[in-house]
């Protein structure tokens, strides 16, 4: 187990912002869990790789971060993960045997852990469509505990991990449930169909989905080591579908995506490009030349300056389309 003080938290948050902490506390597997969960003392914070995490200063607190490893496949479909494994690298394990479901995620960045607490997604999927249970240990106790799918509650990068259960646990493992056939692909979000035609691929392997996604994202996204930043900064909010309407006969053109017969779904990058901020900074914080939604530290920005970009994006986008966005990123 590693416990250190004044720790710099620089190598754990993909923006590349330096800050510090009191005491960091990783640990590697369950018995460790178990012993932190009973020293942990308020104020503390639980990260995964910190591709969801704004830092806007030190924290006066302990840290804690799950270096817990190990894939396991349990079963013809279960596949069982040690929370601090690289959500990317299980993707890639999961397409080299041959198992579906997981592609349209790759190369988002990020561990195992902070998959189930964020319910991240992508291309039409999200890993709640194949979470099958996550085990923990709760913070306080030790006691080591089991969670399904269903009572995790999931939402739109959204969990009760989030909410009511915030604080409460050390996540030590997630088992997902994929499957052996290509039936659960989704093939028709953003460009991914046209990609796969123009590449002369009309029933993709696992391995042909995952390289195209990967090849996607590749073109529109900056690496972190390149230029800091966590990935989508905003979600994608949903509205109701007399606003959904509105909008559309002044913007005939603005993409959407169905959610039910009374809501719809509209890119913040798309309106976060309407607005003008494609590619403009705000001091050494900026939004990115090739997609809107990814905020970016152009170098020597701090969480302060990143802040402050995201609340003149959020200003600007109400005051054209009366739509508040919310930062899916974690600011501390």
């Amino acid at each position: 187990m590693k416990d250190l003080s004044n720790y710099s938290l620089l190598a754990h948050n993909t923006f590349g912002i330096e800050a510090r902490c009191s005491r960091f506390l990783e640990y590697s597997t369950v018995e460790e869990a178990q012993e932190i969960a009973l020293l942990l003392k308020s104020p503390y914070l639980l990260i995964g790789a910190g591709s969801n995490l704004l830092l806007t200063g030190d924290f006066d607190g302990m840290v804690v971060h799950s270096a817990l490893r190990g894939i396991e496949k349990i079963d013809a479909t279960h596949v069982r993960c040690g929370s601090g494994e690289v959500w990317d690298d299980v993707v890639a394990w999961c397409v080299a045997h041959t198992l579906y479901g997981a592609e349209n995620l790759s190369l988002i960045p990020g561990e195992v852990g902070a998959s189930a607490v964020q319910n991240i997604g992508a291309y039409g999927a999200e890993v709640k469509d194949f979470i099958s249970s996550i085990e923990a240990v709760e913070i306080g106790t030790g006691k080591q505990c089991s969670f399904s799918r269903e009572e995790c509650q999931y939402g739109y990068r959204d969990s009760r991990f989030k909410h009511e259960w915030k604080n409460r646990y050390l996540i030590t493992h997630v088992t997902y449930q994929l499957s052996s056939d290509s039936s659960l692909q989704r093939l028709d979000y953003g460009n991914i169909r046209s990609e796969l035609e123009h590449r002369g691929i009309n029933q993709p392997t696992p391995l042909e989905l995952r390289q195209v996604v990967i090849d996607i994202r590749n073109s529109k996204l900056p690496a972190p080591k390149v230029m800091g930043n966590a990935g989508s900064f905003f979600m994608n909010p949903v509205v109701e579908r007399s606003k959904y309407e509105e909008l559309l006969r002044m913007y005939p053109q603005m993409p959407h995506y169905y959610i039910d017969e009374n809501h719809e779904k509209i890119p913040a990058g798309w309106m976060i490009d309407q607005c003008g901020w494609k590619g403009r900074s705000l001091g050494p914080a900026g939004v990115h030349d090739r997609q809107a939604l990814v905020l970016v530290n152009r170098g020597g920005a701090t969480g302060a300056d990143i802040v402050a970009l995201c609340q003149r994006i959020q200003h600007d986008v109400h005051e054209k389309f009366g739509i508040e966005i919310h930062p899916e990123v974690n600011i501390v």
